[in-house]
């Protein structure tokens, strides 16, 4: 089991074009932790953002009456993909993973596999 700030370095270091990577509390819409982002690129300020998104989904899923649960959304912009992981584990609830990821160096399939399992050994 991985603590937040060690998964948090796992996925900048080992996934390919990883530029940002927040634990969010989608309840609160706080990062709980961040690593990466940029001056420019500030990654609390798209934590919260993202949260918006999160529970929007949750939402349209509830009154469409889909019993299914949320793995990851993707958001694709022309120079970067944004990718949310929600954590499905022991003390996972109401958090997710946000991952940046430069669209040049990333290869998308890969990124989500190496995020799914760098989820399944986060000790929250």
């Amino acid at each position: 089991m991985a603590n937040t700030e060690t998964t948090l370095k796992e996925c900048l270091a080992s996934i390919e074009g990883a530029t940002g990577v927040a634990l969010v509390d989608y309840t609160s819409g706080m990062a709980l932790g961040t690593m990466g982002g940029s001056k420019t690129f500030d990654l609390n300020v798209a934590a919260a953002g993202n949260t918006d998104v999160v529970r929007a989904k949750m939402r349209t899923m509830e009154h469409l009456g889909l019993k299914g649960q949320i793995e990851d959304i993707l958001i694709t912009l022309n120079d970067q993909y944004h990718l949310i992981r929600l954590i499905s584990g022991r003390g996972g609830n109401g958090l997710f993973m946000y991952l940046v990821l430069d669209a040049k160096r990333a290869n998308l399939a890969m990124a989500r596999h190496q995020l799914k399992k760098i989820e399944e050994d986060l000790e929250v």
